[in-house]
């Protein structure tokens, strides 16, 4: 790892500082506030009964994500893509990353026939977006089966997940190969001045028992080794499991 000094201060295999806050909005069933270095995303989760119709009869719920972000999340406005009456695509791929991040880690059997919709709204980007969602939309999801938990109980209705359909933690993390003049930088966690920076950077989603969801990775303007993809893999683990903790933290708050 390189000694050279990054943007925020921080060593290069050094997560940004994060802070995850559960039940950060009061009508939501989940809710987390991930604010990680400068990105921040609130993140919420909503229960419904019913499934699409496509599920009917499969004895399966779902689970899925929307992803959008706030005209002045960024620099400079960003219009709003459905008031232009069309959806982004590239917000469409994000959504259905975080879609598919949740459900690796949910026994959806055990949902019964309920829909739970996380949706991941940027409040302010700073690079990483689309992995701090993922990481802050696992909370919020896990707090919205609790609430379904608990007010089962205070009504005197049975428990609608006799086995807890979460089977372990998600989270995801980014990192960048920055070609310099002299050496190659692997980074952990990029900021946006990182990332547009970066020779190749990549994206990956992991469980808590490091079993992987996904790895996006990509060159733009240098290539990468099988050896430096085996490297990549193994800070984006370390960061994960730090991730992992600091989700742990904030599900032991709503205790």
């Amino acid at each position: 790892m390189s000694s050279m000094s990054r943007p925020d201060g921080r060593a290069a295999d050094e997560l940004r500082a994060i802070s995850i806050t559960p039940g950060y909005l009061d009508h939501a069933e989940g809710s987390a506030l991930i604010v990680q270095g400068s990105t921040r995303v609130l993140c919420a989760a909503s229960i419904e009964d019913r499934i699409p119709g496509w599920l009917r009869g499969q004895q399966s719920g779902w689970v899925t994500a929307e992803y959008a972000m706030l005209p002045r999340a960024t620099h400079t406005r960003t219009a709003r893509a459905r008031a232009q009456g069309r959806d982004v695509g590239r917000s469409q791929e994000i959504q259905r990353l975080i879609g598919r991040s949740l459900r690796a880690v949910t026994d959806l059997g055990a949902l019964g026939e309920r829909s739970i919709t996380v949706d991941c709204d940027v409040i302010q980007a700073d690079g990483g977006t689309r992995t701090a969602a993922i990481t802050g939309a696992y909370v919020a999801l896990y707090q919205a089966l609790r609430w379904a938990q608990r007010a089962a109980t205070e009504a005197g209705e049975e428990d609608p997940f006799p086995e807890f359909p979460l089977r372990e933690a998600v989270a995801a993390v980014s990192v960048g190969i920055v070609t310099g003049a002299s050496e190659n930088r692997m980074l952990l966690d990029l900021c946006y001045e990182e990332d547009s920076e970066a020779g190749a950077d990549f994206n990956i989603v992991a469980t808590e028992s490091g079993r992987l969801v996904e790895v996006q990775g990509t060159a733009e303007g240098s290539t990468y080794t099988r050896n430096q993809l085996d490297a990549v893999l193994d800070l984006a683990m370390q960061g994960i499991a730090e991730l992992i903790s600091a989700q742990k933290t904030a599900i032991a708050a709503l205790a």
